[in-house]
């Protein structure tokens, strides 16, 4: 069986330090950057950059995807 690892977005929101509103509304600046400047752009920092998430939550997000993949 294939293991599932959780992405960032959805760990952020099943901590309460995002909307799944304010996910969604990441995800389209995601897509739009990716189509009109071929750029990737992590889902955390466009969140960061609209004031949605802190640093702190961010690493905190980071250090559950790290725990979450040892298993």
């Amino acid at each position: 069986m294939p293991q599932f690892q959780k992405r960032f977005g959805l760990i952020a929101v099943e901590k309460g330090f995002i909307t799944a509103d304010q996910l969604v509304e990441a995800f389209k600046v995601q897509v739009l950057e990716e189509i009109e400047k071929g750029k990737h752009r992590l889902i955390g920092a466009i969140l960061f950059e609209h004031g949605y998430i802190t640093l702190p939550q961010i690493d905190e997000v980071l250090k559950s995807m790290q725990t979450l993949s040892a298993f």
